[in-house]
């Protein structure tokens, strides 16, 4: 069977998406390769059916890390067979390029956001403008390229004239059934929001609507603005009284557990940059399949699901109206958590990963599918 190699810049724990393809893609025969990076306080690597390999950098953020990164994946690509490889984002695509170029094989593009317009790019002009020349670069010369959504899909077509494929970052339909959807809100639950601590989350705006609403709030996952984030926890008084707890880093079938005992899940974003704008984060159907109804914004692709599914509150960004909804949901209108959780049991019977890496196969086949000849 072919080998697939995959590039992140994440820590493999922890990127469920990227456990997902491989998973299904080495299920299906491929032999998978997934490397990525390993920070100081990385713990050792779960066990997965595909390989795995993990680069460490003396630097870990900023420009001297992709810089670094990208040097070390090149070396270390040289060393590597493949049938394919696979870049995860702009910032490993020129290495996994040039090393597919020099095998004359598939170069594939698996685009998890618009890399150009996080807003960690788009508030530094020059960075922006280098990676934007990547992108050029990159986009039309990929044998397969796909993206997390349909809005994001669109905004590559418009640019680049070429088609993007579509397989959404939807989690694993686990087996058995939920339990009945409650009437109203588990006393005993609690908020939860998974994900990173990064500029344009949402999370201060939570964290000021935390003073007006009685529950707990976990928080799992770090980022850029861990300390920033837990000083003003502390500076509203949020730490000493428990109503805010940071879990940090969490493995993914810790984090699945923790979901399902949660009460509300959060997923709130700024429009800091199309890149969030027209996102379709994995934790949005996380909470789906924990059965628990969520605080959304108002963004195109969350929006759409929800017109179809009724999963959530919609919100704009403010202490109050993240507040209000909050407080509807666990304490005012019983009825409408009911309606939300129940309509949740039924949605993860149609959005589920099995259903989704039908799409993903079937792309990774047709990269080696006989052309046709023209007349």
């Amino acid at each position: 069977m072919r080998s697939l190699l995959f590039a992140v810049t994440t820590d493999l724990n922890y990127d469920q998406r990227m456990q997902r393809i491989c998973s299904s893609l080495a299920q299906q025969g491929y032999r998978v390769l997934l490397v990525g990076r390993e920070r100081p306080k990385s713990e050792k690597l779960t066990a997965q059916r595909y390989r795995q390999h993990r680069l460490r950098c003396w630097f870990n953020k900023g420009k001297f890390f992709y810089l670094e990164f990208n040097l070390r994946l090149f070396f270390y690509l040289l060393r590597q067979r493949a049938d394919a490889w696979c870049a995860i984002d702009l910032d490993t695509a020129l290495p996994v390029w040039l090393r597919a170029r020099l095998a004359k094989q598939p170069f594939v593009y698996d685009a998890h956001e618009l890399f150009t317009e996080v807003p960690e790019v788009v508030a530094r002009p020059t960075v922006q403008r280098v990676w934007r020349a990547v992108e050029r670069f990159v986009v039309p010369r990929t044998a397969l390229a796909y993206t997390v959504g349909p809005a994001l899909a669109e905004v590559f077509r418009q640019r680049y004239g070429r088609a993007f494929a579509v397989v959404r970052n939807i989690s694993r339909l686990a087996p058995g059934n939920l339990p009945p959807a409650p009437d109203a809100a588990p006393p005993q639950g609690y908020i939860l929001y998974q994900g990173a601590l990064n500029v344009g989350r949402g999370l201060e705006v939570l964290l000021d609507a935390m003073s007006l609403v009685d529950n707990k709030l976990l928080i799992c996952g770090e980022g850029d603005l861990s300390e920033v984030l837990r000083a003003r926890a502390a500076a509203l008084g949020l730490l000493a009284s428990g109503k805010v707890e940071f879990r940090g880093y969490v493995l993914p079938a810790a984090l699945q557990e923790i979901t399902r005992q949660a009460t509300v899940g959060i997923m709130l974003l700024e429009n800091t940059g199309l890149s969030y704008y027209y996102s379709l984060a994995n934790k949005f159907f996380d909470y789906l399949h924990a059965g628990i109804p969520q605080v959304i914004v108002d963004f195109p692709e969350y929006s759409l699901l929800n017109q179809e599914f009724d999963v959530a509150e919609v919100v704009s960004l403010t202490p109050q109206a993240v507040a209000a909804a909050l407080n509807r949901l666990l304490r005012d209108e019983p009825a409408r958590y009911h309606q939300l959780a129940e309509n949740c049991r039924r949605a993860r019977q149609e959005l589920n990963w099995q259903r989704e890496e039908q799409v993903l196969l079937a792309l990774y086949e047709s990269l080696w599918a006989p052309q046709p000849i023209s007349a």
